[in-house]
């Protein structure tokens, strides 16, 4: 089945890489993407678990996207160069990076924060991200106009009791991206953000809240029209906020 994609689609011909992928929020971004336009790069921990969302989007006349594999929790930083690598082989370049994946194996006091596991959470949702944008961002530098969206959350904001080493890795990206604005703006095509989406039903929110009824969060497709605005030609105005949505808007 195949899909006429006007020209009015919102991303048409971009190249858009899409970390977190496989489900929750990434899938959602994926699908939001390539429904206007955009030649998705899918990435999560392994190939063949993002074939059926490959297929999915084949299915809906979309067009054909790309499966980048890469463990955020284990990657080299030689594998981080060799995936950009990977990308600018096959597309000559990168015109927007969403960073969805995210990690949190449990709430606990900081007394009780397991040390291994603080570092792992630090490595998935802060040291990956940073490493792969300073892999790509010789490719987004290539693009007319780039846009990396970073997924915040409100206990990166302000800080929350239990939250632990993933509210300081969301104080961390909020970090990164403030550095990375302020190295970027007037120097490049490319602009960078951040977004809270807010409180999604997404597997890690029930893993971290078994007893709450997740029908009452709103589903990650509700939120994927923020990301395709900030990676399109709409987002031209974003640079360096902190971004949250408020009433159907992005909001400062």
């Amino acid at each position: 089945m195949s899909r006429d994609l006007s020209a009015q689609s919102r991303l048409q011909g971009r190249i858009i890489l899409v970390t977190g992928a496989l489900e929750g929020l990434g899938r959602a971004v994926a699908l939001a993407c390539a429904a206007e336009g955009a030649t998705v790069i899918l990435s999560s921990f392994e190939a063949q678990d993002l074939e059926p969302l490959y297929d999915q989007i084949i299915e809906q006349g979309y067009p054909e996207p790309a499966i980048l594999p890469l463990n955020l929790e284990q990657a080299s930083e030689s594998e981080f160069i060799a995936a950009a690598d990977s990308i600018g082989e096959t597309f000559g370049r990168l015109d927007g990076l969403a960073q969805c994946a995210a990690f949190a194996p449990y709430l606990s006091r900081i007394d009780d924060y397991d040390p291994s596991e603080w570092e792992r959470v630090l490595r998935i949702n802060l040291t990956a991200p940073f490493m792969l944008i300073q892999s790509c961002l010789p490719l987004l530098r290539l693009s007319e106009d780039a846009s990396i969206v970073l997924t915040a959350d409100r206990v990166g904001r302000k800080g929350l009791a239990y939250w632990g080493a993933y509210a300081a890795a969301k104080f961390g990206i909020e970090g990164l991206m403030q550095v990375l604005a302020a190295e970027l703006r007037g120097s490049s095509r490319i602009r960078v953000n951040s977004l809270d989406p807010g409180i999604l039903r997404t597997a890690l929110r029930a893993n971290l809240y078994p007893g709450e009824d997740p029908s009452h969060h709103p589903l990650p497709e509700t939120v994927a029209w923020a990301y395709v605005q900030l990676l399109g030609p709409e987002g031209q105005g974003f640079m360096g906020q902190a971004l949250r949505i408020e009433q159907g808007q992005l909001c400062a």
